[in-house]
């Protein structure tokens, strides 16, 4: 069986990349369960750059082909912010995901709607010797100023899929794996896997 380690200890992420891979009959392991404590600073211009360089890092720590994702939401009206920055967009220190979600829409209160937004994930697969493949998916949207829904995480109970009507946050983990950025970036990292001898 081929181990993949999964660069993060988010559990909504981990919950989402388990039920993605679970077909492929991966050992999917965690920094956690390896021991490995890294502080892998996401300072790059880029999702792929802060991608690449989680994956980079842990994929030298543990000598494992490693899966590294950077994703974030971009909001038309905000000129894509938060964009790589979404996990870290608010000015108080320690925010909660709520906290998040509540500065975003108080900087969107007075602007126009409809707040055309988009999800986008980039991963990199880094092998133990330091090449890095990557990946890309998108999911479109929009923000609504009401949350909605009990599911998911982060910016999910205000991103609204206007074709099924719902938020990301009202969806079935199964529902939201078949349209999410990071469900449409792991099945374009597939073809990867199975190039780098995982099956």
């Amino acid at each position: 069986m081929s181990i993949l380690l999964i660069a993060t200890n988010n559990q909504g992420k981990l919950n989402e990349i388990q039920a993605l891979l679970m077909d492929l009959g991966l050992e999917l392991v965690t920094p956690a369960k390896l021991g490995i404590d890294l502080q892998v600073e996401e300072s790059g211009k880029t999702y792929i750059e802060n991608a690449s360089r989680k994956g980079s890092a842990y994929a030298s720590a543990s000598g494992l082909l490693t899966m590294a994702d950077d994703s974030g939401l971009e909001v038309d009206a905000l000129g894509g912010l938060p964009g790589i920055y979404s996990a870290r967009f608010s000015p108080e220190p320690g925010a909660t995901d709520a906290d998040r979600r509540a500065y975003l829409l108080k900087k969107l209160q007075d602007l126009p709607r409809p707040w055309t937004s988009r999800f986008r994930c980039l991963i990199a697969l880094v092998t133990p010797v330091g090449e890095v493949h990557t990946s890309e998916g998108v999911c479109n949207g929009e923000i609504i100023p009401q949350e909605r829904g009990q599911n998911g995480f982060g910016y999910d109970p205000i991103f609204l899929l206007p074709d099924l009507g719902r938020t990301m946050a009202e969806l079935s983990m199964e529902e939201k794996n078949q349209l999410s950025h990071r469900a449409r970036a792991i099945q374009a990292a597939r073809p990867i896997l199975a190039y780098l001898g995982v099956k």
